[in-house]
């Protein structure tokens, strides 16, 4: 058995390296066609909506591969299971991601926009987007057949996260060793909302404060508009893709603080698609194009306060109550390691 799962480890391992390389070559291909002038004229997915999902991917994939590649480095660490296991979900997350983006763009090549790209770039570009094509399905059926290989069920508890891993490589480093104790991993345990969020606004700020400078924007409205879109974007990244990772393992919360959450969440994730689909969205309700900033911001914000409105309403009309919430699958690392274990069950 353990001979088995050592087996198992090495080929996740070598999915997840592997996911890493199909990364770089998305982020590479993805960065030329977006920062370069020249190529980003002749580039069919330029405008939206593919232009938002390409964003979105070209901002995420490299943070996720970041995360990745550092607990690596933590691959041999005490609870292998669960971080194999963990690991090979956030690969899966950064392959779906890219994945989306590829989809988008062949919607953009197959839909002719803009109809007057043409040239040597846009054969370029599509090239591209078909080896990226290649690379992404053969990395996901890699990925799939390594989660049915191992068999680990969703419902089991997960004893260990990244954010434990974190600790565990920082405490054998002189300088990080001082805060990474017990009480800084519990404050950002039950901070992890706020940890989101923070993370989220900071990462806004350096996105939006780039493509304002870039673009010369000086409508301050314009600005505030783009800065609340990228942080509620960055905010329903970060906690899907914790839930379905388990970055920071979060200790049981209320009802009433669940289902806030997942408002929240389902507002950021209505903002970016209508953001996405504003043009075609708008003409649904008026007619003309929307050009106003004022009527933008209106628009965009107001169906993502509108979606957690009723996404609320729903969640406290039709799911019934669980005191449980989320200690399922989170609550025996938090329980590990916010209380230390005065015995042991024999077996």
């Amino acid at each position: 058995m353990e001979h088995l799962k050592e087996n198992g480890g090495r080929a996740s391992s070598a999915a997840v390296r592997a996911s890493l390389g199909v990364a770089g070559v998305f982020e590479a291909l993805t960065v030329l066609a977006t920062q370069d002038k020249a190529v980003r004229a002749a580039s069919p997915w330029q405008e939206d909506p593919y232009d938002v999902v390409v964003s979105l991917a070209q901002f995420t994939v490299p943070m996720l591969a970041l995360v990745i590649a550092l607990r690596l480095l933590a691959w041999r660490a005490p609870g292998g299971v669960d971080r194999v296991e963990q690991t090979v979900r956030a690969a899966g997350v950064m392959v779906t991601l890219i994945g989306l983006t590829v989809v988008f763009e062949w919607a953009a090549v197959i839909a002719g926009a803009p109809p007057a790209s043409s040239g040597t770039w846009v054969s370029v570009l599509i090239g591209g987007l078909a080896v990226n094509s290649v690379l992404t399905v053969a990395i996901a059926v890699l990925l799939v057949r390594c989660h049915r290989r191992r068999g680990h069920g969703s419902s089991g508890p997960w004893r260990y996260d990244w954010l434990g891993d974190a600790v565990f490589v920082c405490r054998r480093m002189p300088g990080p060793r001082r805060w990474a104790g017990p009480d800084a991993v519990d404050r950002v345990r039950r901070r992890a909302m706020t940890v989101f969020v923070t993370l989220s606004i900071l990462a806004a700020v350096a996105v939006t404060g780039a493509q304002a400078i870039g673009e010369r924007w000086t409508d301050p409205l314009l600005i505030a508009w783009m800065l609340i879109v990228v942080a509620t974007s960055n905010l329903a990244f970060c906690v899907i893709s914790n839930a379905v990772a388990g970055f920071i393992a979060r200790p049981p919360r209320t009802r009433p603080g669940r289902i806030a959450e997942a408002s929240v969440v389902a507002g950021c994730v209505a903002i970016s698609v209508a953001t996405a689909f504003r043009d075609a969205l708008w003409r649904v309700f008026e007619t003309g194009s929307l050009t106003s900033v004022p009527a933008l911001a209106v628009f965009t914000l107001g169906a993502g306060l509108a979606t957690s409105l009723v996404t609320a309403a729903l969640l406290l009309a039709c799911c019934p109550y669980d005191s449980s919430g989320s200690r399922r699958r989170f609550g025996a690392v938090v329980t590990r390691l916010r209380r230390p274990p005065t015995h042991r069950r024999k077996a």
